[in-house]
């Protein structure tokens, strides 16, 4: 690989490298994802070289179509019918129990794999062209900030992909959410790009939300460690700053116009939304910590979201960007 990745639109191109064993940065509509052939465990092996990803953190599998889907799990959950009719193609991970052939280093060893289908015109094309289903956690090092552009990939991965798709910006910004079902009852193991509010109201049931602390130390899902996300530089949460520092170099990420009052002493501000639109906050979260990390600042100060739709996945993601044990 070169000293740094080639980017372009060449899909058929980025089709033949993973029919190769290669790796392609693929756009979807949540984040860039590092793609791979779900079936060769060695190109899968590159993902985590290249990402730095622990092994017992399993990745999310990508398809174009239902025939890709009967390659990967066992059987479909009469309840995930009606998910899959609504919500796919779209932000929704579902987890499935999977079949022999697929390796054992995307589920960590699980019994289940991670399935969606991803709502972006060129991810689906990649994906029918390569013709397998791809295994793509966020295209970025291991712990840091998602990537939303194709920049943001060449800059944090460098040479270590073959070839990055460029789409522009990912429409919604934050991944996708990350549901099960375990007993009759459905658990979001990750927020995400669809909402607690619309699974209830597709389901006719409650969804019950489990946190990090919740499912304990094993990890049964992509996403749950309690530290991701992370900028390089410190992120802490509104109201949590250390005082001692109030001479340094600090910006704030907030979002609605109520948040600006009395915010003095802030070398830059980034308002994600002034309207308090949260899918347009969701949109820009990444993108704006990306920009805020690249300006030298001593801190970034992030005003909490309101804890409904959106918001409790950029919660979540704002969480495990300060997480210190």
């Amino acid at each position: 690989m070169s000293a740094s990745s080639p980017i372009g639109q060449d899909v058929d191109r980025a089709a033949s490298i993973l029919r190769c064993g290669g790796l392609v940065a693929m756009p979807t509509e949540t984040v860039y994802g590092l793609a791979a052939n779900a079936f060769d465990p060695t190109a899968v092996a590159k993902i985590f070289e290249a990402k730095q990803r622990p092994t017992f953190d399993p990745l999310i599998v990508h398809i174009a179509d239902q025939d890709q889907l009967a390659m990967l799990v066992q059987g479909i959950p009469a309840r995930y019918q009606i998910l899959m009719e609504t919500f796919w193609p779209g932000p929704l991970t579902l987890l499935f129990e999977k079949t022999a052939e697929v390796a054992d280093l995307v589920t960590s060893g699980l019994p289940t794999v991670a399935v969606r289908m991803p709502d972006h015109s060129m991810a689906l094309e990649l994906i029918h062209k390569a013709g397998t289903p791809l295994a793509a956690p966020s295209a970025n090092p291991f712990g840091r900030t998602s990537p939303t552009t194709a920049d943001h990939v060449a800059r944090q991965l460098g040479g270590k992909v073959d070839y990055i798709l460029d789409a522009g910006p990912s429409r919604v910004g934050v991944e996708s959410t990350i549901l099960r079902e375990s007993g009759g009852r459905f658990e979001i193991l990750r927020p995400g790009g669809i909402t607690r509010e619309r699974l209830e109201e597709v389901l006719g049931q409650e969804v019950v939300l489990i946190s990090s602390d919740e499912s304990g130390t094993a990890i049964e899902a992509p996403g749950q460690l309690k530290e991701h996300y992370a900028p390089r530089t410190p992120l802490v949460v509104a109201g949590e700053e250390d005082e001692s520092g109030a001479s340094q170099r600090r910006a704030l990420m907030t979002v609605g116009l109520e948040q600006q009052q009395d915010r003095k002493g802030f070398t830059h501000i980034v308002n994600l939304s002034p309207a308090g639109d949260l899918v347009e906050a969701a949109a820009g979260f990444f993108a704006a910590l990306h920009e805020l990390d690249r300006m030298g600042l001593d801190l970034i100060v992030v005003d909490r979201f309101p804890e409904e739709g959106l918001g409790i996945a950029l919660n979540d993601r704002l969480g495990r960007a300060v997480h210190r044990d």
